[in-house]
């Protein structure tokens, strides 16, 4: 059953890594500002889900997992929030992307 577990944590971390690193891509790679915050934004709150439910079956106790899932729903919660008040900024400036 370790082995599983240790199997399932390396999988995810590795998965959760590269949709960071096809964030960060994304990030450099699309043309306007829009498109960019877009592609970051959902390939990091996928890639920390990844990593957070990879890390969850190697915590010790129940509030360590809560504590986990608790930052990972902030950093979704803040994220959000952060992409939304940018978009806002950026059409209300009238400024073509």
């Amino acid at each position: 059953m370790k082995l599983f577990l240790d199997l399932w944590t390396v999988v995810a971390v590795v998965a959760g890594a590269f949709f960071f690193f096809a964030g960060t891509v994304g990030l450099l790679r699309f043309p306007d500002s829009l498109t960019r915050l877009h592609a970051l934004s959902k390939a990091d709150n996928l890639g920390l889900g990844l990593v957070v439910l990879g890390l969850l079956p190697q915590v010790d106790s129940v509030s360590a997992g809560l504590k986990l899932v608790g930052i990972w729903l902030l950093v979704l919660l803040s994220g959000a929030t952060a992409a939304q008040w940018i978009a806002r900024t950026f059409r209300q400036s009238g400024t073509d992307p």
